[in-house]
């Protein structure tokens, strides 16, 4: 209520960010002497901070599979392809266990004149990659503002011209899908499954991550239940990455 804009909690305490001309000195020291708190203060230089971002988000090369870049990085040789991603306020930029093996795995699955389906696609990476890697066409949703409109610019930077975003929370219509990608999280998951299952064409794939180990018997029961099988299953820091077969 006294001006501050951002808070940051750790173990040692709390950082709270405000302007400079709005800090009152003098009633951040009678709060501290009201609750018996210390504090220190730190005036944060003007800065580039778009500058600063670049300077920390570095290039993923997943394998010689797929390099992932910045438009401000050097192109990266040595790959199969190459993705630029400008990530902004969405996930999936492949610095993530979950986005490098959801992408190791579509190295294994021929997308090659196939449909397919990006179900929570955040900032794009796995729709684009489906295009690259041949798809005929790509539906991609997401239910967050700043995914669309950031799948859509990167969309646009790799020049793709199959993918049909869509802002959505879950699948509509009654299209099969021959390859479907979900990169999300179990609750999402297994709240979606039957229209999952139901949206995979026979003989199709469905991919998933976003998942922990210990989420992987109970997705396995469930899609059991669809009479999908588990064919592949691979781990990285403790996430996994599934995939079935109709």
């Amino acid at each position: 209520e006294a001006g501050f804009e951002g808070f940051e909690e750790n173990d040692r305490g709390l950082k709270a960010f405000i302007r400079e001309k709005k800090y009152d000195k003098k009633f951040l020291q009678e709060l501290a002497f009201k609750y018996q708190i210390g504090f220190a203060e730190e005036v944060i230089p003007e800065q580039n901070w778009n500058s600063s971002w670049e300077t920390n988000f570095q290039p993923v090369v997943v394998d010689d599979f797929v390099a992932i870049r910045a438009d401000f990085h050097e192109p990266i040789k040595g790959v199969e392809q190459e993705i630029i991603i400008t990530p902004k306020m969405s996930f999936g930029t492949g610095h993530h266990a979950t986005t490098s093996m959801m992408i190791r795995q579509m190295r294994n699955i021929r997308f090659a004149g196939k449909s397919v389906f990006d179900f929570g696609t955040g900032t794009g990476i796995l729709a684009i990659l489906a295009e690259k890697l041949g798809a005929q066409e790509v539906t991609a949703i997401d239910n967050d503002d700043w995914s669309i409109a950031n799948a859509a610019e990167n969309i646009e930077k790799n020049d793709c011209r199959k993918i049909r975003l869509e802002k959505n929370d879950h699948l509509t219509g009654t299209e099969k899908y021959e390859i479907i990608l979900a990169n999300i999280n179990r609750n999402v998951i297994m709240e979606n499954f039957s229209a999952l299952s139901g949206h995979l064409a026979p003989g199709g794939i469905l991919l998933l991550s976003g998942l922990l180990i210990t989420d992987r018997e109970a997705i396995i029961q469930l899609a059991g239940t669809f009479r999908l099988k588990v064919s592949a299953s691979v781990e990285q820091n403790n996430w996994i990455c599934l995939r079935f077969n109709h």
